[in-house]
């Protein structure tokens, strides 16, 4: 608390619609009685009044002793006076009058001498006040810091230069303590230079920017230019779209053709630094990959398909004759000029059937026997929607989704595209539903108009052939299951395994192991044996797997020289090159004996016989045994 020294007078009361400090001079207008009548009776008395905010409230409240030393009159005819407040006065007592203005009793406060403290808060009230000053700009300021020694003054001058808000102007009027009105000028002071500051530094960053790219740019027309004398080729980026676009225009739905165009026209407006600019390119990069004009013509003969299919398979009868099917309605339809545009006939193949029975290699044998491109699209474990339809092009990163890559691999609007393992998709979780995005590929109504969300064009699927793989149709969900036409592949019988090992595994493994069909000779009981002993499936894979691991014994042994070809594998033999046998079939044994029964599994592995046993007990006289 600082040693206050009062001095007690009555003034007329002037009010005021803001705050007025100590140390300024202001020049009101006066447009109301009040006004007026206050500073007329100033020039009765002594030329003093004492000013009021409008948050004065009556006896103790803070008001500004004011001398009037001039009135005029202003060129709109309405008198003015000068004011120049001079000190704090507490308002004791007002006494209100009806025929002239109120009066009130006020004590002057005098500040009193500066202490050690308020000192050190004044000096570096001064140095951010010259930071603040230089970040502004000002000359005032500098000048208020030079003239100004008193630290009571210099905290009324400097709000009063400040302008600051109302609160702010009354917290500095109401501090009568010098020290608490400093330190509250320099709290706002600290508050004003950091924002002065983050402005000051925002303002360079962008000017840097500004700068850096009216220099890049300048740089790059010189560049153009000099290429040009120097008879080099610019890259002529947007030149280049339009004409790809204008090679691609019949091909293309008007609407695709209309926004691919736009978007020209927005990188050719776009500056290189931008951003933005990789974006649009990189679009228009994969949108032009599409194979928008190319269309395979379909071969529909169905001999020739059918003899496809037998050379690439054997057995699978009921498979066979459902694709022979599928291809003769497609055949049909072309021969009679039935052009139908609800979107490719019938619904999508899904072939389903335990591993190994040849799930895959049938939907290349589809594409062979049509004469179209193949791509196979994997689809197990695929748990996020995007990857169907594309990531949208706000995402760093993003691409188009599987299908529409499938397409640009394909080369074709019309391939055969495979989904294989579809069974095996993961639920909807906060990535979306991958399921729920195939329904709309796999939908015949809806494909036609297919929108991937990174190209945002619609594509038309209606000419794709897609065709699923899975091994059990229990975890597809029903509205996509809805849209398919199961097709069961249930396996291979032994003589049927027989067949397809000697016809297209043996010969295959012989090669991959480096060695011909004279040089090793495997008996049909051998496979027999082998797909008895050390196989349990419904498809050949497995048998595969154990042909190949013969042939590299047999590879071994010829390449030591300990083996001299051809070598002959019997059913003897078998356990000699493949070891212990891994599956013990004792169905017959079993069956014979009493209190077995049998039961029959079926999974989507394929299946199996069960046994259940029952065992006999002696009984009690009362029943229990």
């Amino acid at each position: 608390m600082s040693d206050t020294t009062t001095t007690l007078l009555t003034l007329p009361v002037l009010p005021l619609p803001s705050v007025v400090l100590p140390g300024t001079v202001v020049t009101i207008s006066l447009d109301h009685d009040a006004a007026r009548a206050a500073v007329e009776a100033a020039g009765r008395a002594d030329g003093r009044v004492v000013l009021t905010a409008p948050s004065a409230t009556g006896a103790g409240d803070i008001g500004v002793v004011a001398r009037v030393p001039n009135t005029a009159t202003l060129p709109s005819g309405e008198q003015a006076a000068i004011l120049q407040a001079e000190r704090r006065a507490v308002l004791v007592a007002i006494r209100t009058s009806d025929r002239g203005p109120d009066h009130a009793e006020v004590e002057l406060l005098t500040d009193a001498r500066p202490t050690p403290r308020v000192d050190g808060v004044t000096r570096e009230l001064r140095i951010v006040l010259e930071e603040v000053a230089k970040l502004r700009g000002s000359r005032r300021l500098p000048e208020i810091l030079r003239t100004i020694a008193e630290p009571g003054a210099l905290a009324d001058a400097v709000t009063a230069w400040a302008e600051v808000d109302g609160e702010q102007a009354r917290l500095v009027l109401h501090a009568v303590d010098v020290e608490a009105r400093v330190t509250i000028v320099s709290e706002w002071a600290k508050q004003h230079l950091a924002e002065l500051q983050v402005s000051a530094q925002i303002r360079a960053d962008v000017t840097e920017g500004v700068d850096k790219q009216q220099r890049d740019y300048l740089l790059r027309q010189q560049l153009t230019a000099i290429r040009k004398e120097l008879g080099e080729g610019d890259d002529d980026v947007v030149g280049e779209y339009r004409t790809k676009l204008d090679e691609l225009r019949p091909h293309l739905p008007e609407k695709t053709a209309a926004f691919v165009a736009k978007e020209i026209d927005r990188l050719e407006r776009m500056s290189q630094q931008s951003p933005e600019h990789s974006w649009v390119r990189t679009w228009l990069d994969r949108l032009f990959e599409l194979p928008w004009a190319t269309r395979t013509p379909d071969q529909l003969e169905l001999d020739g398909a059918r003899a496809q299919l037998d050379a690439d398979h054997y057995g699978l009868e009921d498979v066979k004759d459902r694709i022979v099917e599928f291809l003769a309605v497609r055949k049909l339809r072309a021969d009679r000029g039935v052009t139908d545009d609800s979107r490719a006939a019938g619904t999508v193949m899904t072939l389903v059937g335990p591993p190994g029975v040849g799930k895959t290699s049938l939907g290349e044998s589809i594409a062979k026997a049509m004469g179209r491109n193949f791509v196979r699209v994997a689809l197990g474990g695929v748990r996020d929607e995007a990857e169907i339809r594309g990531h949208r092009r706000t995402y760093v990163g993003s691409q188009p989704g599987r299908i529409v890559r499938a397409l640009i691999e394909a080369g074709s609007m019309n391939p055969v595209v495979l989904l294989d393992e579809v069974d095996k998709v993961s639920p909807g979780g906060w990535g979306g539903d991958p399921t729920a995005a195939l329904l709309e590929v796999l939908d015949p109504a809806q494909n036609h108009t297919f929108r991937d969300h990174y190209l945002e064009v619609e594509l038309d699927l209606s000419q794709v052939v897609f065709i699923a793989t899975a091994n059990v149709a229990d975890t597809i969900p029903a509205p996509l299951l809805d849209r398919m036409d199961l097709i069961r592949l249930d396996g291979y019988t032994d003589d049927e395994k027989v067949f397809i090992a000697q016809r297209y595994l043996l010969p295959r493994q012989l090669g991959r192991a480096g060695l011909t069909a004279d040089e090793v000779i495997v008996g049909d009981d051998a496979l027999r044996t082998t797909i008895s002993g050390y196989t349990r499936e419904a498809g050949v894979r497995s048998l595969e797997r154990e042909l190949g691991k013969l042939a590299r014994k047999v590879a071994a042994k010829v390449a030591t020289g300990t083996q001299i070809p051809p070598v002959h594998v019997d059913s003897p033999a078998v356990r000699e090159w493949l070891g212990r046998a891994k599956v013990d079939d004792s169905i017959p044994e079993r069956t014979n004996v009493p209190g077995i029964a049998t039961g029959l599994a079926v999974t989507g592995m394929g299946g199996d016989v069960l046994f259940i046993e029952t065992t006999a007990f002696p009984l009690a006289q009362d029943g229990e045994p």
